[in-house]
């Protein structure tokens, strides 16, 4: 794991709002060493794989909301989120938050990640096929004439 891609996700994070607390999980996780609990990303390093998933797993948050946030992680949250909708938007955010802190794409979109379709996103967005776009533009986050680069990081 890198640990400077780390320290430069936990630190981009921080300072949009979203808090990244380092703790022990003690449970088994959709991604190895990370879990979400409302505004914040709960992350292990013992068991963190993949520094880029932290970055995506904080687009659900930053693309969530800001009434419901508080409620991820909990049984109060809709048990359909996130729907496919917020996934490609999350997706289409974490694309453009590697491009704001000069990551390389494959950081977040690891050969592991995304049902084995990393190369594909990343073709995608080098395409300026911006999967997620107009549901960022329609969160007022972005609009299509800037982008990667957006007008908010949080909903």
């Amino acid at each position: 794991m890198n640990q400077n891609n780390l320290d430069t996700i936990i630190g981009f994070l921080n300072e949009i709002g979203i808090e990244v607390k380092q703790t022990k999980l003690s449970k088994e996780t959709f991604l190895p060493g990370l879990s979400l609990l409302g505004n914040r990303v709960l992350v292990d390093h013992d068991l963190l794989k993949f520094p880029g998933d932290l970055l995506h797993e904080a687009g659900h948050i930053a693309v969530t909301q800001e009434s419901e946030r508080s409620l991820i992680g909990s049984e109060n949250m809709n048990e359909e989120w996130p729907t496919d909708a917020d996934e490609i938007t999350a997706i289409c955010w974490s694309y453009a938050a590697c491009k704001h802190l000069n990551l390389d794409l494959k950081v977040v979109f690891h050969p592991n990640g995304y049902k084995k379709q990393s190369q594909w996103l990343i073709d995608q967005f080098e395409n300026k096929n911006y999967l997620g776009l107009p549901m960022l533009e329609w969160m007022s986050m972005t609009t299509t004439a800037q982008f990667p680069k957006m007008t908010k990081w949080l909903r």
